[in-house]
């Protein structure tokens, strides 16, 4: 029993099976929240590699309770955003960070307005921004205001609840230290807790757990009453594994 919802065993000879057993679940469960699911790329991916992951990914149906993001390198998501619309693939896209500075002479920057049009999202505070480029909550605030001024929705991410978050972002992304790129995740219950306390403290925004997540853990963190999805790193780069983790997320 996980937060008081019965884990089961299926076994599913076919598609019609996995549609069949997710709709007797639905119905089961006392109403069905809205997911995000997130993927970060990270520094990963040529143009090509990106283009070849977009082909393979295969959507059975629409999936009804999740929402799926996925956040690449600035290099790819044009090719990304040609394939998602060609295709009508039901996924958002967003950058991995933003600039602080808007448009202007900051060699190298990529500002909010050159992403409007582009992506949907944006991610802000990722702990690896804060760790290896030193970014503070000062300039992180700065990032997320540009993005506000130009209508992008903001996944703005944190490591615990002393952290402060700027007022307007869409959703919080909990990533406790442990378990960023360890291959480790955290106790479900205690995402949970931090997940509940992050939200009231933050206008009942939603919240999401990432950090080591697969489609092996992705159930204990769905399943959680107070966790609003989750954020995919390195699984996300695979694009069998992360349809395993969309269709697990789809039906828990």
């Amino acid at each position: 029993m996980l937060f008081g919802i019965k884990k089961a065993t299926f076994k599913l000879k076919g598609y019609e099976d996995f549609v069949s057993v997710r709709a007797k679940i639905e119905t089961s469960l006392p109403g069905m929240k809205q997911l995000y699911l997130v993927a970060n790329w990270k520094s990963n991916k040529t143009i090509d590699e990106a283009r070849d992951w977009i082909l393979q990914i295969q959507f059975r149906e629409k999936p009804d309770t999740a929402h799926v993001i996925l956040c690449a390198p600035f290099t790819v998501l044009s090719v990304l955003k040609t394939e998602i619309e060609e295709r009508k693939l039901p996924i958002s896209l967003g950058a991995e960070t933003v600039s602080t500075y808007p448009d202007g002479a900051y060699t190298g920057e990529i500002s909010a307005s050159m992403l409007k049009g582009l992506v949907e999202y944006v991610i802000i505070g990722h702990s690896e921004r804060r760790r290896y480029f030193h970014e503070t909550d000062e300039e992180l605030t700065k990032k997320a205001e540009e993005a506000q001024k130009n209508g992008l929705k903001i996944i703005y991410c944190v490591e615990g609840l002393t952290q402060p978050i700027p007022e307007g972002v869409t959703m919080v992304l909990y990533e406790p230290k442990s378990a960023i790129g360890s291959g480790t995740n955290e106790n479900s219950e205690i995402s949970n807790t931090m997940c509940e306390e992050l939200s009231k403290k933050n206008h009942g925004i939603p919240v999401l757990y990432g950090g080591s997540v697969t489609e092996k853990t992705i159930h204990e963190y769905v399943a959680a009453p107070s966790i609003s999805g989750v954020g995919v790193g390195g699984a996300s780069l695979n694009p069998e594994q992360f349809m395993m983790i969309i269709d697990a997320a789809s039906w828990i």
